[in-house]
């Protein structure tokens, strides 16, 4: 039996990542069959941009890798703990989900060796990753970026609310193109209609 099962949530800004992972956890959390230990790992834990002391921080690629495989020897090191104890039939193993993670990579450094990430995923892969890319419709991009900060909104010109748009479709479309390049199972959300509950019971249970 395989001692992990997770999903990985990508998707740019304002594609409903927290959403989703916040209706993941309760779907999890009231299915009498799955894991009873549970990792959950935010994009604050894993994205390329850091706040620190107040300030932001950009990872390089070799910083960036780095985080990444600290996260999977982490989850690595929570099984062979669990295998010690004798527990792992008893807890049916480790569910995890991370955000934010290899593809996040892939776009950012997309014009340099992929070899490191490609390691990482191969490991997620044996891990029993699966991979969920939110996205938005072109046409939706606007109106989704706007509800988050109407008030910052409604101050900005139209020329940076198409720059903004435009920046969120081109991201998006790199996603999809380093999704098909990786080896991690991928399914492709699209989040218009704001029903959660709906994607999120379709990714847990995508195989």
């Amino acid at each position: 039996m395989n001692q992990f099962r997770g999903i990985i949530l990508e998707g740019y800004s304002n594609a409903g990542k927290t959403s989703v992972l916040k209706s993941l956890k309760q779907l999890q959390a009231v299915d009498d069959y799955a894991e009873r230990s549970i990792v959950v790992l935010s994009e604050h834990y894993s994205q390329i941009i850091h706040r620190a002391n107040g300030e932001l921080r950009t990872l390089n690629q070799k910083e960036h890798i780095q985080l990444l495989k600290d996260r999977v020897t982490m989850l690595k090191k929570l099984s062979d703990w669990e295998k010690e104890l004798g527990q792992q039939q008893r807890s049916k193993g480790i569910f995890f989900i991370l955000e934010k993670f290899h593809l996040n990579h892939r776009v950012a450094f997309s014009d340099s060796e992929l070899y490191e990430v490609k390691q990482i995923e191969l490991d997620l892969f044996e891990m029993g990753a699966r991979c969920a890319l939110l996205t938005i419709s072109p046409e939706t991009v606007e109106k989704r970026i706007k509800s988050r900060n109407p008030e910052e909104w409604a101050e900005k010109s139209a020329e940076e609310i198409k720059t903004a748009c435009d920046l969120l479709i081109k991201q998006q479309h790199k996603l999809r193109r380093q999704a098909r390049q990786s080896i991690i199972p991928t399914i492709e959300v699209n989040t218009d209609n704001k029903d959660w509950d709906a994607y999120a019971k379709k990714i847990y249970f995508f195989n």
